[in-house]
Parts: C-alpha cells; structure tokens; sequence
C-alpha cells in the first residue's frame, strides 16, 4: 500500500476516534484537530521514505501528542494541558519513541462522549449536527457547508466559533448527567443518521471518505441504546437503520446498477436485520412517546411486508408521511408522501401534492425531479417529463442512478437526452 493511500486510510478509520482521545486530554477541540491535521501531513511527507509504520493509528496518535506537546511549551498558560499529556491513562510518563508503545487497540474510543459534548446546550444548536460531522467524521466546511446549503467560508467560522465556545466556556469532557442526556439526544441521532446517509448515498463507492459510514452509525446508535435503554428515539433510529441496511445487498445488481425498491428482490433483504429492527421498534412503541425515527422506521417497516408475501400498503404508509410531516416538516419527507400518494391515489394525485411545494425549494432537490419525471410520464406527457428527467439526471451524483434515469428518459418519444 502507498504512502498517500495508507495515510487516506488512516484518516478515514481512525479521526474521529483520535480527536475524541486528544481531546479528552486536552479539553482544546481546535488544538486536537490542529495537531492532528499536522500529523496526517507528517504521515504524507515521512512514509514515502521511512515506510508505513506497523500501526499507521497509533503513529498518528504519537505524531499528534508531540505537536500538542510542543504547542503547550510555548505557551505558559497551558502548562495544565502540557502536565496532562505528559501523564495520561496509557501510563505514558513521556511520549512513547515510536509507535510501537502504543498497540492500535489502546486508543479508547470516546467518540460519542465528543458527541453528547457537541450538542451542548452552550452550543449553538443549529450547529451541533455540523459540528458533530467534522470532529467525528474529520469532513471540511465545504463539505458541511454543501449539506447545509451554507458557504464554505460561512461554515468555517461558525464551526471555528462552536470550538472555541467549548474551550472558553470549559465544557467537561464527559458524558453528561443522566438527567441531561435527553436534552442533548436528539442532535446526537440526528448526527448519527446523517452518519449514516453519508454511507448509504455513497452504497455506489463514490467518495472514499464515506465507506465504512454505515456501519459506524449503526455501531453508534447500538451505544446510544445502551446508554439510553429507555429512550424510544435511540430505538427508532437504530431500527430504521436495520430497515435499509437490511436490503443494501439488493440495491444494486451484480452489475452494478441501480434497482429501485419496488423492484429489488426480497430474497436478497436480510431477514436477520428485518427481525431486528422490528424487535427494537416494537420495544420503542411501548413507550408511547412518538418521534421522527420511530415513524421513519414504521415507513420502512411498511414497505418490508413484501418480504413475507404480503402488498405494499400505500395508504399507509401515506399516513404515516403525514404524521411524519408534523413532527419533521422536511422536504425529504414531502417528496416521499407524494410518492406513496401515487401508489395510494394515482400520479395526478401525486403529482397535485409535489405542485404545492415551493419552487425555490425544490430547484436543485434531485428526488422531486426524479418523481416528477415518472408521474409525467406516467400520465403521458413526454415534453413535460423529458425536462424533468434531465433536470434529475444533471443532479444525480450517482452513476448508477444517471444510467437508471437516462434508461428511463430514452423509453420517451423524441430526441434521446445527451448522455
């Protein structure tokens, strides 16, 4: 493995668990990041000659606490944060010559601890979810930015203000009282699931950097629900994940291409998951206290009765969209009500309730043109439909995706699309 390839690696594996540990020590998330980003650009400049290390992580870890160690020595306020990485729970009395002193296995991994403590009540919470995807994920303003559909330079100083409120305001780094948990919970799923479809938008091997994403929600949410046995929503957000993961073998075919829901073939689902994920959901409707990730998960769970032979039940699962809907008004949820109601009631029907979202809304939201596209052409209006789908396919990220749209466009009269 190269240099470059194996440092790419290690970042995608190991950053977020590296910032947590850092600072756990240091109590500074700005200087843990600093000093890790020096360490990953050590990595670049020094393993194309010396070779990559045994432990590419635990190399890291040492790169990055000589950095903090270094920056403390100069500056005479730090002397506690230099102390504390001087003597840590790894025994270290200084740090270690190399990495082999450190196994790869020794880092702990507080990574939703740094999680509860981004969604602070300090904290802007508008900017927990943001603040929760870089430190966790190590993902840059732009990126965020892009999700959030804010300005690179704007998301960086808000993101540089979170961190700096941390340190300022003196913010343990410890999971909060039992009392407060619920209080911060919420942003922590919804990080969590954001995690998550990262990884699932990324089922295709887009951006390298979101591989793994999937599994390392789901391994999250399974902490939360033990941290929170009680909680409902931790519940409904690890079953709605089972739900989808418990079909990604079938979202695409052998070939790679994309093959919608209705279309995929159950026997591929996993009937262990599936099993699961109603198992937590019906523990979680016990408590009867509803949220967004229960009803999102009962979505799902409607949508696996063609597992056991049974029909789709749109109507349902229009129902439950609209419940979804007054709990989390978001355009996701809008789109996909009118996809149920044109199973349930028909594409003109459909087609009604994607007209009553704003315009400016939907300009650059590929699943509305990707709906919209299918009921005209379903009711026969071709001109109409071509544009949607181009509009959908010049939007779509996913090859897969363009070629199942393109597939689709060119079974209408005319002019085939430009590829």
């Amino acid at each position: 493995m190269d240099a470059r390839r194996a440092a790419e690696l290690a970042a995608r594996n190991s950053y977020g668990r590296l910032v947590a540990y850092l600072v756990a020590q240091t109590r500074d998330l700005a200087a843990a990041e600093d000093a890790l980003g020096e360490a990953f650009l050590a990595a670049l400049n020094t393993w194309p000659d010396q070779g990559v290390p045994r432990s590419p992580e635990a190399w890291l870890l040492v790169t990055a606490r000589r950095k903090l160690i270094d920056t403390a020595r100069r500056s005479q306020t730090q002397e506690r944060v230099l102390t504390t990485l001087k003597t840590t729970d790894l025994g270290w009395s200084s740090p270690p010559a190399d990495e082999s002193a450190l196994g790869g296995d020794s880092v702990p991994d507080d990574r939703l601890k740094l999680l509860f403590i981004c969604a602070h009540p300090a904290i802007d919470g508008a900017m927990h979810t943001p603040l929760m995807l870089q430190t966790v994920l190590g993902l840059n303003a732009a990126q965020i930015g892009s999700a959030f559909l804010v300005a690179p330079a704007t998301m960086g100083q808000r993101l540089v203000r979170a961190k700096a409120k941390i340190r300022d305001a003196g913010i343990a780094f410890e999971l909060p009282e039992a009392e407060e948990l619920p209080v911060r919970l919420q942003a922590v799923l919804e990080a969590i699931y954001a995690v998550y479809t990262l990884g699932w938008d990324n089922g295709a091997g887009g951006d390298p950097r979101h591989q793994g994403l999937t599994d390392e929600a789901i391994w999250l949410a399974r902490l939360c629900v033990q941290l929170m046995p009680e909680e409902p929503e931790a519940k409904g957000l690890l079953a709605l994940m089972l739900f989808c993961e418990a079909r990604a073998q079938a979202r695409r075919t052998v070939a790679g291409a994309y093959v919608p829901l209705s279309e995929q073939d159950t026997a591929l689902w996993s009937q262990a998951l599936l099993r699961e994920a109603e198992r937590l959901l019906g523990q979680a409707a016990v408590v009867q206290h509803l949220g967004r990730f229960q009803l999102e998960a009962a979505i799902q769970s409607a949508h696996m009765q063609r597992a056991d032979g049974r029909a789709t039940d749109w109507e349902a699962i229009a129902l439950l969209y609209a419940g979804l809907l007054r709990i989390a008004p978001t355009l996701g949820a809008r789109v996909s009500q009118a996809s149920a109601i044109a199973e349930a009631h028909g594409p003109a029907a459909s087609l009604q309730a994607l007209e009553k979202i704003p315009a400016a809304a939907v300009n650059t939201y590929q699943p509305y043109w990707a709906l919209k596209a299918h009921l005209l052409q379903t009711l026969n209006q071709p001109a109409a439909a071509k544009d949607a789908y181009q509009r959908a396919i010049g939007l779509s990220e996913d090859a897969a995706i363009r070629a199942f749209l393109l597939a689709r466009s060119r079974q209408l009269p005319g002019p085939p699309p430009p590829n």
